[in-house]
């Protein structure tokens, strides 16, 4: 790239190409994005964000734009504000502001079109119960019911059936063991069991079978080797094959052939990736 950047979010887009905006380095807080093209494996510097920001989210909406919000200021204050990038005109503007201010939520895009943005910290660390979604078609945020648990650095995984479920992250109990389903139809929250390991800085992936294959983060004893799966059919959490190394803050991401290639640092600082196969 053509600016190291921390915290930052990287974003494909209809066309194939992938947006990474925002971010820190050692220079401050970043409101500069960029353009990879798989194509020609180049780097290209776009329009930069209207606000400096770092540890927000970035959701691909169903007209092609791309929703920023949340994050921290260069102070570290939690942002409420939210913007949209449109990939024609190169062009940020910025649209309406959550009510709450924090980083660490999740941005879940729902089979409407709309924006669920959950949990989330705020200035003092303490963590949001509270939940919001976004509609492109006003720019609007509009309140929606609370989690039973506050939380943040959880995961949040759109399922089959268009629910939303939230495992995990951090609280007054520094782990949490804790999900929670989320039905758009009605706005309401529902308990989905408790994990095998309370864990923060996971990943959480959903499989070609309609499971989730949640693994690594970091829990009680510290970075985690284990791994787990969610059937919704049943509602229970299962053991699965444990990773070979540990990993905390790493990415997860489902392959063309159904396999999971999760990449990360391990808790020694060397390079690691290793794939998950969910037929055994």
């Amino acid at each position: 790239m053509s600016t190291p950047r921390l915290d930052a979010t990287a974003t494909p887009l209809p066309d194939g190409r992938v947006l990474v905006a925002g971010g820190y380095n050692d220079d401050g807080l970043l409101a500069s994005a960029e353009l990879y093209d798989p194509a020609t494996g180049r780097w290209a510097a776009i329009a930069s964000m209207v606000r400096a920001r770092s540890g927000h989210t970035a959701t691909l909406l169903r007209d092609g734009r791309m929703l920023v919000a949340g994050g921290s200021s260069r102070e570290g204050t939690p942002l409420a504000s939210a913007e949209l990038y449109d990939s024609l005109n190169d062009t940020w503007t910025p649209t309406g502001s959550m009510a709450s201010a924090g980083s660490g939520q999740t941005a879940t895009l729902l089979r409407d079109g709309r924006v669920l943005v959950a949990g989330g910290a705020q200035g003092d660390g303490t963590e949001f119960v509270s939940a919001e979604v976004f509609d492109p078609r006003s720019g609007n945020w509009i309140a929606t019911g609370s989690m039973a648990t506050a939380r943040s650095f959880h995961t949040a995984t759109l399922l089959r059936d268009g629910t939303v479920l939230v495992a995990g992250g951090v609280s007054t109990d520094p782990y949490l063991a804790s999900t929670e389903l989320y039905d758009p139809g009605s706005g309401l929250w529902t308990d989905a069991g408790q994990m095998r390991n309370h864990r923060r800085h996971h990943t959480a992936t959903l499989l070609p079978d309609g499971t989730v294959l949640v693994a690594g983060g970091e829990g009680g004893d510290g970075t985690l080797i284990s791994a787990e799966l969610y059937d919704p059919t049943t509602g229970i959490w299962t053991a699965t094959t444990a990773l070979n190394g540990y990993h905390a803050g790493h990415t997860a991401t489902l392959l063309q052939d159904g396999t999971v290639l999760v990449a990360s640092a391990t808790s020694h600082g060397a390079p690691s990736a290793e794939l998950y196969d969910p037929r055994g």
